[in-house]
C-alpha cells in the first residue's frame, strides 16, 4: 500500500516536502497533483524508478516521458532553445504547456525519444509541484495518472488513489478533486510551432504562431 502525504495547497508543509524528496531520492514512484491532472512520477535522475514509470505506462522505448523544470532558465539547461522558441515559452511559462525540445545530454536516454533525441518539458503552475522541485533540485518525470487498460477519468480523488494505491509508493493529497483536462502539448523543434495536443490553455495560445496538425 501506498503511504500518503496530506500537503495544504497554497502552503505546504516543508517536513512533509522533505520527507516526499527523501523518498524520491531513493527511487520512489509517487502520484501526485499538478497544475493539471494528476500525475505519476519520481526523481529524474533515479534510473530504476523512471524505469517502473515506463513500465507503469506500458511505454515504448520510443515514447518520451515528459518532465518538469522549476523555470525557463531551468529548461535550458535540459533542451536546445531556440530565440523564437524562447520568446514563446516566456509568454506561456509557467502554465499547462509540454513543449517538446531538442534534448541535452543531461536528459537520460530513458527519457527522450531515441530516435529524434527530443524531449517533453514543463513548468508547472502549481504550488505543491514547484515545492517538490526545489527541494529535490532537479526535474521530476510527470506522465498522466491514466493506465493503458484504464481510460477512465477519475473525478474525485477517493477512486484515483484506490486505482493507485497497490501501484506507486506514495500519494500526495492535497484534499482538492483531481483535474480532468491534460496539457496541451507543442513542438518547438519545427517552424512554426506545432500544436499537438490540444490540452489546457490552448484558447491563450498565439494563432500566428502555433499551427494544428
Amino acid at each position: 500500500m501506498a503511504a500518503i502525504f496530506e500537503l495544504h495547497s497554497v502552503n505546504p508543509q516543508p517536513r512533509t516536502i522533505a520527507q516526499i524528496v527523501e523518498a524520491l531520492k531513493e527511487g520512489a514512484v509517487m502520484l501526485y497533483p499538478t497544475d493539471t491532472v494528476y500525475a505519476i512520477g519520481c526523481d529524474m535522475n533515479h534510473k530504476g524508478a523512471v524505469q517502473r514509470v515506463r513500465q507503469l505506462k506500458q511505454l515504448s522505448n520510443d515514447k518520451p516521458v515528459t518532465f518538469l523544470c522549476s523555470s525557463l532558465s531551468n529548461i535550458a539547461q535540459y533542451a536546445y532553445v531556440s530565440d523564437s522558441a524562447y520568446r514563446l515559452m516566456r509568454r506561456l511559462i509557467p502554465g499547462p504547456y509540454t513543449f517538446l525540445l531538442p534534448a541535452t545530454k543531461l536528459v537520460p536516454r530513458l527519457v527522450q525519444n531515441p530516435k529524434r533525441k527530443t524531449t517533453g518539458i514543463r513548468v508547472p503552475d502549481h504550488t505543491i509541484s514547484q515545492a517538490l522541485l526545489a527541494a529535490l533540485g532537479n526535474p521530476i518525470i510527470s506522465t498522466s495518472a491514466r493506465l493503458p487498460d484504464d481510460e477512465t477519468y477519475y473525478v474525485n480523488t477517493a477512486d484515483l488513489f484506490d486505482a493507485f494505491d497497490k501501484r506507486v509508493d506514495l500519494i500526495i493529497d492535497t484534499g482538492e478533486p483531481p483535474g480532468q483536462q491534460m496539457s496541451s502539448i507543442l513542438d518547438l523543434t519545427v517552424e512554426p510551432p506545432l500544436l499537438v495536443r490540444k490540452g489546457q490553455g490552448w484558447e491563450a495560445l498565439p494563432a500566428e504562431m502555433v499551427t494544428v496538425d
